[in-house]
């Protein structure tokens, strides 16, 4: 039996190269078998269907043909983000050249735990990151930005510092936060979060004030100090609806409380590069770390998240030392210590996508596709607004829209939801508030067309009682 051939190396592009037409081959295969935004069947015919195509996965000799099979069968029972009737969550469908890049990235190895593994991404990261922290902290060189695997680790990341910076402070955050938030406190050993009523959405700033004057009194009284002992997470783009905290006023009372400001902008971070939004973000630069994500809006493959740092003293913080990977003479020699960006050790170049979309389209190029899907929201909200079997929770405020059959109760409303991804016909996600159960559609498809939206409508309609 011959050595299988190796991605890199002189003889890598041309290893690669049939292999890819197989690999496209077989993802229009799987696509045109779908059908649709979702396969069709539901759980348990799924993985039947799964199960009967791949057999043995570990047979006792290989099968040439395994390639094709397994991408087939993985595109043919996938959900779809480029179909514009898969709009349920915030899971955008990736740019082609972010695709490309990401090949490369994947062919070539680098790992971002030393610099003898990773020369040019290393350097290609500093490049990146920095210029992305500019453009959330606006006042010339200040900040820095770390790579990580999303919202989860940027959030967990961002409690980490502000527990060593300001010893086991009070998280205080809305009742819209995501909850990786609730899950960093507990990973953390950080105190149960207190949690504000947020019943418009977002976080009201008087019911903020408050819980920070209460905070910081039973904590004064524990014998903690006044300042700095206090963490307010906001949020620039809510999961459920697309809301985005009051930024400003959020800043100010922090400023007055002597709190530190996190600002979870995994969704709402997209803004940032759009002349028509940005300034819904205003605020943004006053936090003191900052939650990005581009597997959102920035239409990168998964995983492509970020946390900005306003004063990167704080990263001192987890810095590690491992010799083999980081010695002190080494560093002293001039070569970069890496360890100190991530909570991880391995780590993937997600950079080199990120940075191939960034030069090819520019910000102005980027900037477009979140207008586009602004645009896209405002256009569904208008068509939900004026049908007289829909209601409409709210003008959307990112791309996100809410939205029920008129009249129904939230059983029918999770129902008409289980029968079209069921049917593999549409795929909405779901959102309480209000005490009722909406529909949501969150529009991360450039592509998507005012008669997409229209047959969305027709699809929950049609499988909505009369």
């Amino acid at each position: 039996m011959s050595t299988p051939p190796l991605a890199s190396g002189p003889e890598g592009p041309d290893a690669l190269r049939p292999l890819l037409d197989t690999v496209l081959d077989a993802l229009r295969e799987g696509t045109a078998a779908r059908h649709g935004p979702l396969p069709a069947g539901g759980p348990e015919t799924v993985a039947r269907q799964v199960q009967d195509a791949i057999g043995d996965v570990l047979p006792p000799h290989g099968d040439e043909n395994a390639l094709r099979l397994v991408v087939r069968t993985l595109a043919e029972g996938s959900a779809d983000p480029a179909d514009p009737l898969c709009a349920a969550h915030l899971h955008c469908p990736p740019l082609a050249v972010a695709t490309a890049a990401d090949l490369a990235a994947s062919a070539l190895n680098p790992s971002l735990d030393s610099w003898d593994q990773a020369p040019a991404a290393s350097e290609l990261e500093t490049l990146v990151t920095r210029a992305l922290a500019r453009e959330v902290y606006a006042d010339g060189d200040q900040g820095d930005a770390l790579i990580t695997t999303g919202g989860t680790e940027s959030n967990l990341l961002a409690l980490l510092l502000a527990r060593e910076a300001h010893s086991s402070p009070q998280l205080v955050c809305g009742a819209s936060a995501h909850h990786s938030l609730h899950r960093a406190t507990w990973l953390l050993g950080l105190p149960d979060p207190v949690v504000v009523p947020a019943p418009a959405g977002t976080l009201d700033p008087a019911a903020l004030d408050e819980a920070l004057t209460r905070c910081a009194d039973q904590r004064l009284r524990r014998g903690h100090g006044p300042r700095g002992s206090l963490l307010v997470a906001a949020t620039a783009g809510t999961t459920d609806a697309g809301l985005i905290d009051p930024l400003p006023d959020i800043a100010d009372l922090c400023e007055a409380h002597g709190a530190r400001l996190h600002i979870d902008a995994a969704y709402g971070g997209g803004l940032l590069f759009s002349d028509r939004h940005r300034d819904r973000l205003h605020g943004l630069d006053r936090a003191h770390t900052v939650t990005l994500d581009l597997h959102k809006l920035g239409w990168q493959p998964i995983a492509a998240g970020l946390l900005a740092v306003r004063d990167t003293n704080n990263l001192a913080v987890i810095h590690h030392h491992a010799d083999y990977l980081n010695a002190d003479d080494d560093t002293e020699a001039g070569l970069p210590d890496l360890l100190g960006r991530s909570l991880r050790t391995t780590r993937r170049p997600d950079i080199l996508k990120i940075a191939a979309t960034l030069k090819t389209l520019g910000r102005q190029g980027i900037g477009a596709l979140v207008d586009q899907v602004c645009d896209h929201a405002q256009e569904l909200a208008d068509l939900i607004a004026g049908h007289p079997r829909f209601e409409l929770y709210d003008r959307p405020a990112i791309s996100t829209v809410l939205f029920r059959p008129a009249g129904a109760t939230d059983d029918t409303v999770a129902a008409v939801r289980r029968t079209l991804l069921n049917q593999g016909r549409a795929v909405l996600g779901r959102a309480t508030l209000d005490g009722r159960l909406w529909l949501k559609a969150t529009l991360l498809n450039p592509h998507t067309r005012p008669g997409d939206l229209a047959t969305l409508l027709k699809l929950v309609e049609g499988h909505t009682p009369a």
